[in-house]
């Protein structure tokens, strides 16, 4: 029996049926050129019948006085778990995308092992795809990408129909040392002194003057958006694919990163968005941002802080928004690295309390938001992934939403290129394939507005651009 942590169990006192908090990845793969008539039959019966030995697939959760656990589950239905669909002629984007909108619409049944796995084909150019869910409080997206990439990566699973769930589970390459049982006094003398470093970081993020652009203090000026409503437990799903080299010419030109360049893009794009629908406020929308922490026993749970950057959707100049974006992520997370892991958690516990509150007590919709949306980027392996022979194309997250929070954008970086999945509430969203659409147009414009402009770097930490 393994207890849940703090945080793990926040997402189950969040879950409801409007606000499902589960997790999901949508895999595209391409039919290998000698791939039979029953490919698909043989895939989804090779699943079926694999055994379910890994955690979170062979464990369900269970709630007495003293919270919730994991425990093994027995007798586990494989027809409910593992499910096969087909698309609609003619198997397009525009189909799959309506497809999973509704499948990541529907919550997971708790009493049960908390995942699904769907295998959907008749998708166009010898074309399938894998849907995966799970429930948050089981793995985040770091923990989830760790266990796909050894799936795929694995040299039998590229020849046999293994599925995941039949791993063997990880083994940490690092020696374990003997820890003694800590007392009640070390726990206390640890806690305060997690607290004691929390809240000198707290208070070095929220000075001013330490933090000109932005950061910390942003979460107390979030303007209120028509992605902060209550939210209907409909979801629409749009995706963007772009060429990953792209990001990393503009952000060695600019001394940004890859992510930083993913914000500005996302930050232009909904700019436009709002603008079009007539509800842009004056004021810069804020984001959420994930970051992974480091879990050297890769076991499964959430481990991860965040912190909010204001995305300068005030300012018309997206050189100016790059750059500001890159000194408030720069300096945020070199005030992240100086903290303890127990006051990371602490730090973790902090930010999330108030949705958390809001989403429990029916408020979240009502009081003001500490951030717009959520954006998370989580990086896959750089070289090709197979499965039977498949191989993956690409790799979509489709993330979850909070009341009062009704999109989130999850970015992963595998092979080549930058995947973003948009997940929003149905009725807060219109037509939400046209902010993923807007992204790649915006990273049009700001590949312009780089390679136009000479940039004069004479401060690594804070690059100048100049005409």
């Amino acid at each position: 029996m393994a207890k849940l942590s703090p945080l793990d169990a926040s997402f189950l006192r969040m879950d409801s049926e409007r606000t499902p908090m589960h997790v999901a990845g949508l895999m595209i793969f391409t039919l290998p050129e000698d791939a039979k008539p029953s490919y698909l039959k043989d895939l989804c019966e090779d699943f079926m019948t694999s055994p379910v030995t890994l955690y979170p697939f062979n464990s369900k959760l269970k709630k007495d006085a003293a919270g919730y656990s994991w425990v093994k589950a027995n007798n586990i239905d494989m027809g409910h778990h593992v499910r096969h669909s087909c698309l609609p002629w003619p198997g397009g984007e525009k189909e799959l995308g309506m497809l999973v909108a509704r499948l990541h619409s529907h919550p997971l049944d708790l009493s049960r092992p908390a995942w699904e796995f769907h295998i959907i084909e008749g998708l166009e150019n010898r074309r399938f795809a894998l849907y995966t869910k799970i429930h948050h409080s089981a793995i985040d997206g770091m923990g989830a990408m760790r266990l796909m990439t050894r799936w795929l990566k694995d040299q039998e699973n590229q020849k046999q129909g293994i599925a995941m769930w039949s791993l063997s589970p990880y083994v940490s390459s690092r020696k374990k040392q003997s820890k003694r049982k800590s007392s009640v006094v070390d726990n206390v003398r640890n806690q305060s002194k997690a607290l004691l470093d929390l809240g000198k970081t707290l208070y070095q993020m929220s000075k001013k003057e330490e933090n000109p652009e932005g950061g910390f203090s942003s979460a107390l000026s979030t303007p209120k958006t028509r992605f902060n409503v209550r939210i209907t437990q409909q979801r629409r799903v749009a995706t963007q694919l772009l060429d990953m080299n792209r990001f990393k010419a503009i952000g060695k030109a600019t001394g940004t990163t890859v992510n930083d360049v993913s914000l500005a893009i996302i930050g232009s794009a909904t700019q436009r968005y709002l603008r079009e629908l007539e509800t842009l406020p004056e004021e810069s929308l804020v984001a959420s941002v994930p970051l992974a922490v480091d879990n050297p026993d890769q076991q499964g749970g959430n481990s991860v802080v965040g912190f909010v950057c204001p995305l300068c959707t005030e300012e018309g100049d997206v050189l100016k928004r790059l750059m500001t974006i890159n000194a408030v992520t720069a300096r945020t997370k070199a005030q992240l690295q100086g903290m303890s892991r127990e006051s990371l958690k602490q730090f973790s516990l902090l930010g999330i309390a108030p949705v958390m509150l809001g989403q429990m007590t029916g408020l979240g919709a009502k009081i003001p938001p500490i951030f717009n949306f959520v954006v998370s980027n989580v990086m896959a392996p750089q070289e090709k992934l197979y499965l039977a022979g498949a191989e993956l194309e690409a790799l979509y997250p489709v993330s979850l939403l909070f009341d009062g929070y009704a999109l989130n954008i999850t970015i992963v970086g595998y092979a080549d290129k930058i995947s973003m999945g948009f997940v929003g509430c149905r009725s807060a969203n219109p037509s939400l394939q046209r902010l993923a659409v807007y992204t790649g147009e915006a990273l049009d414009e700001l590949e312009e507005a780089v390679f136009n402009k000479k940039v004069v770097n004479t401060d690594k930490k804070r690059p100048r651009l100049v005409s």
